[in-house]
């Protein structure tokens, strides 16, 4: 038996399904966990799928494969990361390749590259988008470090990931921790994302009286339109199941407390650094930061009080909840592709956008049709400032404008809260707006803190001097 192509260090499901995966592709892999046990097991359950090769030890996997190796890891963010990367290092000789497959924040990635180029080694960070489905079946992979490190293992990663229209859903998407960052940004969207798809799911149920199953259906109807994407095709069968103990929609008896991995949290932290307006996607992670504050919602229903609420046929605003999800999407996409733009300047990454969107068409959990008309939109215009201002974009926003301004104010005489909607709307809004109130905030500024400020008229900067003859004076 020869050696092993590639490696993968960490069995959990991810890790599991991602050598499953390599090896249905005729890609002989060996196989470490620390648990040997789950080694074990898995060679039990799926040696037939294809050329696994069992390591004992992180020594044991290194020899077993072939030099230059390609070496995955499949562990949890953070210290696990370091831990396994020291483990592996006593044994690896130079041109060898490390791959993060896990969410690590890129900032890490990039410290992690310096580490080992310092070593002669190669450093890859991928983000991995799809699941334990799209691990196993075809996931989006996002790597990034060197070219000519992707270039050695771009014929196993290419094979492995989804494929759309013939194109695989992986490409080269820029040095050291632009993999990563792509990944964090994209698990921002899909925060975003669930956000708005919950808010939606909340005013009708609350609004019209629906119960579960029948908003499956209405959510599996909107799969069929403009709205086609995985995640509201997975919310319709949420929906839909019932639980077998009580009988009850499953829905109805889990937890209402939404858990996060801190990808979106690094995302919307990375935005205000930038100094980019991502507010869906900060909305949906303050969203589930209070979704957590379980204890003190229940006391504040019995105290606080609310609107009087009422019912609204669903023939009613069925359709404009539809159009309102679908453009505060938009804007959440284009945020969170505004902000992509901003870290490729700020990082010199050089990130193609247009490429970005192609990749996550398959495979990935954002992935949705509206995917094929960003690529459009970038190819069209490579330069383009933000998606909004894309014709396609910009049509179907005028089109849902009235109905997306119905709902929030629907949401809002009802007590119904939409942050992630009211945002997108304000954002938008905002974004539309030749003259905004940023004077006055820059004179309040310029008052209290004489941090002056600049005039339509003239170049250059200036201070009032308001608390003495009220004088202007050029800084």
């Amino acid at each position: 038996m020869g050696k092993a192509k590639f490696g993968v260090f960490g069995l959990a499901v991810m890790g599991q399904n991602l050598a499953r995966n390599i090896a249905r592709h005729g890609f002989p892999v060996a196989l470490y966990n620390r648990t040997g046990s789950r080694t074990e097991h898995f060679v039990q359950e799926f040696g037939k799928e294809g050329d696994f090769t069992p390591a004992g030890s992180p020594a044991d996997l290194v020899a077993a494969i072939e030099h230059p190796r390609p070496i995955l890891l499949m562990v949890k963010a953070g210290a696990p990361v370091d831990d396994a990367i020291g483990e592996l290092l006593p044994h690896l000789e130079a041109g060898d390749i490390v791959i993060d497959g896990g969410n690590s924040f890129f900032r890490d990635t990039q410290r992690r590259t310096r580490e080992m180029e310092a070593k002669s080694l190669r450093f890859i960070g991928a983000g991995v988008s799809g699941g334990e489905e799209g691990a196993l079946e075809g996931p989006s992979i996002m790597p990034g470090g060197t070219r000519e490190a992707y270039a050695e293992v771009e014929p196993i990663l290419s094979a492995i990931a989804a494929q759309v229209d013939g194109t695989p859903c992986c490409a080269y998407i820029g040095p050291d921790g632009a993999g990563h960052y792509v990944k964090m940004v994209h698990n921002g969207i899909e925060y975003a994302d669930i956000q708005l798809i919950a808010e939606s799911y909340d005013l009708l149920r609350h609004a019209t009286g629906l119960e579960a199953g029948e908003l499956a259906e209405v959510f599996r109807t909107w799969n069929e339109g403009d709205l086609e994407s995985y995640l509201i095709e997975i919310t319709s069968q949420v929906l839909a199941k019932v639980d077998a103990g009580s009988g009850r929609p499953l829905v109805d008896v889990i937890l209402d407390e939404a858990a996060q991995k801190g990808t979106g949290k690094w995302s919307s932290q990375s935005a205000l650094d930038l100094g980019v307006p991502t507010t869906s996607i900060s909305e949906a992670v303050f969203a589930r930061f209070l979704s957590a504050e379980k204890e003190q919602r229940v006391a504040a229903s019995r105290v606080l009080p609310g609107p009087n609420g009422g019912r609204r046929s669903p023939e009613t605003i069925v359709d404009a909840v539809r159009d309102a999800l679908y453009a505060s999407k938009i804007v959440a996409y284009a945020q969170g592709f505004e902000q992509l733009a901003a870290a490729s300047q700020e990082e010199g990454w050089e990130l193609d956008l247009g490429t970005l969107a192609t990749i996550w068409r398959g495979g990935c959990i954002i992935r949705a049709r509206f995917l094929n008309r960003i690529r459009d939109a970038y190819a069209e215009d490579p330069e383009l400032q933000n998606l909004l201002l894309a014709p396609y974009f910009v049509e179907g926003l005028s089109r849902c404008q009235q109905a997306w301004r119905e709902v929030a104010a629907l949401a809002v005489e009802l007590g119904i809260p939409t942050p992630a909607f009211s945002s997108a709307l304000a954002y938008y809004d905002g974004y539309r707006r030749e003259r905004s109130p940023a004077a006055l905030i820059q004179g309040l500024r310029d008052f209290f803190g004489a941090h002056g400020y600049r005039r339509i008229d003239r170049p250059g900067d200036f201070h009032t001097r308001w608390a003495q003859d009220g004088s202007e004076v050029q800084l």
